[in-house]
């Protein structure tokens, strides 16, 4: 069964206005849902090295120990920027 909607004393300005806002709102709510991603930004154990201002076997023992997750591809090694930075934790002074 179709439903019918009857609009009294609503001009049509009006009623283009209101359809026009409730599809904005909507898609404004889309947007603010699916931001693009921004793509991963990999590092080189050199790369990591300079920006944490460490060495390279702490580098290799970050790794070992598992606070640096390491990526593979071949025989060389990547690490994503962002759990590279995630990886510095907060000191908590008393």
């Amino acid at each position: 069964m179709q439903e019918s909607v009857i609009f009294t004393n609503v001009c049509p300005k009006r009623l283009t206005e209101n359809i026009l806002d409730g599809v904005q709102a909507k898609i404004d709510i889309l947007k603010a849902q699916f931001q693009p991603k921004e793509p991963t930004e990999y590092l080189t154990r050199d790369e990591v090295k300079n920006l944490l201002h460490i060495d390279l076997s702490t580098v290799y023992n970050w790794t070992k120990k598992g606070k640096l997750q390491s990526y593979g591809i071949g025989n060389r090694i990547y690490y994503k920027r962002h759990e590279v930075e995630q990886a510095i934790i907060p000191i908590q002074h008393s």
